[in-house]
């Protein structure tokens, strides 16, 4: 059951990206539920969509490591 997971963690992520805060709430949410792997796939799927939202550039900080 991981990727219907991870595709639900990128749908609500998409749908909340209007609001930073509530973003990274979400992306906080995702980290604790998500496999090793998948947040590894989830970081590369962020710096893409962040590109063009630089307002959620600031929810990185959940992820770096």
């Amino acid at each position: 059951m991981p990727r219907p997971m991870f595709s639900y963690t990128k749908m609500v992520l998409e749908r909340v990206s209007f609001d930073p805060k509530l973003f990274c709430k979400e992306l906080e949410k995702a980290i604790k539920n998500l496999l090793p792997y998948e947040i590894e796939e989830l970081i590369d799927w962020l710096h893409n969509f962040t590109n063009e939202k630089p307002e959620l550039k600031a929810c990185l900080v959940y992820v770096q490591q």
